[in-house]
């Protein structure tokens, strides 16, 4: 009898092991009304959850709930802190070099889910050793870089001059220098605060993000640059932590597999564009300005993105990079992403 039990129970193990459950704890620095986490992650989780059959439940945690801060979310990620996360990799200058060049100044096309598909191919390329301790669900690009202020809109390159602006990234930064103006780097949730306390007069962001930061209260004016490139973009990546996939067994490798990668990072570009065209229209309603800079004014601008592409160059090749084959690489990938 002893032994008829003890069959039955070694059988019973695969059944048990098939039904194992596992918590996807993920986390970001933004509001979850905000369009990434709105129409990318939230939508991605419920997809996760429907196709393991429930067996993965993903728990979402915006704004930092689970500790730590927007520039050591890679950290948390690769640690085990968290299990997943969204990464803004030019938040820690220097660790991610080769990812740069895709934040140039005028390289990325305006539609986030056309440069986000160019940006994952680029991951592919240069990026993978850099990310290698953690598995990449999506790398991703934003839409265009807007100036949202305090006060009117701008109307030549000779306004930025002076103007204390929040600077995303070591790029942007480098192009607001150029232009006069005094850049202050921050995560996006100390913007709104900055804002408000007269630290800054604004700064470049996305459309996208103007009604969780609530932007048509905090800024009067939002500028946007002529043509089809944007002022400026960042490069995102959203991660596993590689021991909890690696603990997963093989069919619900699968369901996470089937949901990373092209397709991922497409869907969260798509996810900014969507944002972009109602923030936009937030905006407009609200009776702020909304401009956009005239062709000429705009091309002084390329000409110092110019500046300061050709200084990164320099700079990459310095540190032992491919500085203008990373560029170039960039910029096809973009121009094929934009011509399918």
């Amino acid at each position: 009898m002893k032994t008829i039990l003890a069959a039955a129970a070694f059988l019973a193990l695969p059944d048990l092991a098939a039904a194992e459950e596992f918590t996807l704890r993920i986390q970001h620095f933004v509001s979850n009304s905000s369009s990434n986490p709105k129409y990318f992650l939230i939508p991605w989780a419920e997809k996760i959850e429907a196709e393991s059959g429930g067996r993965i439940d993903v728990e979402i945690y915006p704004l930092m709930q689970l500790g730590g801060k927007a520039q050591s979310q890679y950290d948390l990620i690769r640690d085990g802190a968290i299990d997943a996360g969204w990464v803004v990799p030019s938040y820690q200058p220097g660790r991610f070099p080769e990812a740069e060049a895709l934040e140039l100044p005028f390289l990325t096309p305006k539609s986030a889910e056309v440069a986000s598909r160019a940006a994952w191919h680029f991951a592919e390329e240069h990026l993978m050793d850099d990310f290698a301790d953690v598995r990449l669900i999506a790398a991703h690009m934003h839409g265009p870089g807007i100036v949202h202020k305090k006060g009117g809109a701008l109307e030549t390159a000779e306004d930025f001059d002076g103007l204390k602006l929040r600077g995303p990234s070591r790029p942007a930064t480098l192009l607001l220098e150029k232009l006069g103006a005094v850049p202050i780097g921050m995560p996006v949730p100390a913007f709104p605060e900055a804002l408000a306390r007269g630290v800054l007069d604004g700064g470049v962001i996305t459309w996208e993000m103007a009604p969780s930061l609530k932007l048509d209260e905090l800024a009067d004016s939002h500028t946007d640059v002529a043509g089809d490139r944007s002022f400026y973009n960042l490069f995102f990546i959203w991660a596993l932590n590689e021991e909890w996939y690696q603990s997963l067994p093989e069919d619900l490798k699968a369901v996470i597999d089937a949901n990373s990668g092209l397709m991922a990072s497409e869907w969260a570009g798509r996810a900014y564009d969507q944002g972009d065209i109602e923030a936009r229209a937030m905006l407009e309603a609200a009776g702020n300005t909304v401009a956009e800079l005239g062709e000429a004014e705009t091309e002084i601008l390329r000409e110092l993105g110019r500046e300061v592409t050709d200084a990164w160059i320099e700079d990459a090749t310095g540190r032992g990079l491919d500085g203008a084959g990373l560029v170039a690489d960039a910029r096809r990938l973009m121009d094929a992403s934009e011509a399918e």
